[in-house]
């Protein structure tokens, strides 16, 4: 298990990205939900001892991985938002590099490594190309191939699907599905629907605290019978921002669907709706917004 406790993480110019942070993150995939700019990445750099907080613990098992980063690096897998690689360079050769970097010394064990994850990641009819030649969705098997190096016990995966097309995207999250069975996987996205699909446990994060945690359908029974949709005109948005606690809106065939939060039956055409994950993402960054202006 991975425990986070009053993690705070300020920066010289003074803007405070982690606001004590507290976690406890079991094996399985956990989602890590928050806007950009939200704090997702700084705490993924923080708990991969890229960074030290300013204030704060984190454990891995008994690891005290302040303390000692070097070892959580031993079996830490880390696939960032952006990761650089020698574009010219084959797949193959490439992870190879990667294999001696991280300490497999036997040409056997190297060998049999890559070869393993190359499959495992379904690159193995394109190991010999050019990662410059890679698709987003390849770059990205490769990126995941290169963390599950050594076979690591927590892997963190930051916005790793953003920008990747629908096909790419599946088969990418299957494979995380796949990997997370027996390790701790934290997903860092702001997409709502990778979390729904893989995660049995996630957080909220927003400016830089977190707001909302729990298994996914626990936090959705929380919206249940309190949201409603309704199919509005676009230039009568302002209006019932004005009168309801609208939560989200969407496009639809030129149309504007609204959903509002609401304890009771708010009339006026509205229609209640089964709330989903993304609903209750929607309903606590607005939450958030709102406690700001009033403090």
């Amino acid at each position: 298990m991975l425990k986070l406790e009053n993690v705070t993480h300020v920066y010289p110019n003074g803007t405070k990205a982690l606001d004590n942070v507290t976690l406890e993150i079991p094996k399985g995939m956990f989602g890590l939900l928050g806007p950009n700019g939200a704090g997702k990445s700084t705490l993924m750099r923080t708990v991969a001892t890229l960074q030290t907080p300013t204030q704060g613990s984190i454990h891995f098992g008994d690891l005290d991985i302040l303390a000692e980063p070097e070892k959580l690096r031993e079996t830490l897998g880390y696939l960032p938002q952006d990761f650089g690689v020698y574009p010219r360079v084959s797949a193959y050769a490439m992870l190879e590099h990667m294999t001696v970097l991280k300490g497999i010394a036997n040409k056997a064990d190297r060998k049999l490594t890559v070869e393993t994850l190359l499959n495992q990641t379904n690159l193995w009819d394109v190991r010999n190309k050019a990662i410059a030649g890679f698709s987003g969705g390849m770059r990205q098997r490769f990126g995941i191939a290169q963390a599950l190096i050594g076979n690591p016990e927590l892997i963190i995966v930051d916005e790793p699907t953003a920008g990747l097309d629908p096909e790419e995207r599946n088969r990418f999250l299957n494979l995380l599905a796949a990997i997370g069975e027996n390790v701790v996987i934290i997903l860092s996205t702001h997409i709502v629907e990778d979390v729904a699909d893989l995660c049995p446990k996630a957080a909220v994060i927003a400016q830089g605290k977190i707001r909302l945690e729990g298994a996914p359908n626990e936090l959705m029974a929380n919206v249940a019978g309190k949201v409603w949709a309704k199919t509005i005109m676009r230039d009568e948005l302002d209006e019932y921002k004005a009168k309801y606690d609208v939560i989200s809106t969407r496009l639809f065939a030129g149309e504007l669907i609204i959903h509002i939060h609401n304890e009771n039956d708010p009339a006026n055409g509205f229609v209640q709706v089964d709330g989903g994950l993304e609903d209750v993402y929607f309903s606590t960054l607005a939450a958030t917004r709102r406690s700001d202006i009033a403090a």
